[in-house]
């Protein structure tokens, strides 16, 4: 009888070759909305509290509570906010400009965050 759990050295090859790239593409997914380490704490603020579908109204209020200034926007399916915080690592303040982006039922999809011009963060 023959033994179907031994595969030819080619095959074997080519399934261990695609293991180690979804290992490696996987360990090299950013889980953060911005590539800046000086807003990293920033950036989990709202990961943290305004899951993915938050109504825009709990958005509004979580900044509101926050005192995070809101911009005017043209786009009626984003809310712009300017969040300062300072990082309890290394004791350096850092500003972001936070886009907060809502499907058509006003449901948050996602947001984008960069470093808002006047900050005090060094490099």
């Amino acid at each position: 009888m023959k033994n179907l759990c031994h595969l030819p050295r080619s095959s074997a090859g080519f399934l261990w070759f695609g293991v180690f790239t979804i290992l490696a593409l996987a360990g090299c997914k950013q889980n953060g909305h911005t590539s800046d380490p000086r807003l990293r704490q920033i950036d989990e603020m709202p990961d943290s509290q305004l899951p993915s579908g938050a109504a825009r109204s709990r958005v509004t209020f979580y900044l509101s509570s926050q005192n995070f200034p809101v911009e005017d926007s043209c786009d009626h399916h984003e809310i712009v906010a300017i969040v300062h915080h300072v990082d309890t690592d290394t004791l350096q303040p850092a500003t972001a400009r936070v886009t907060f982006h809502f499907d058509t039922r006003n449901n948050l999809k996602s947001y984008e965050l960069v470093t808002a011009a006047g900050t005090l963060s060094r490099p």
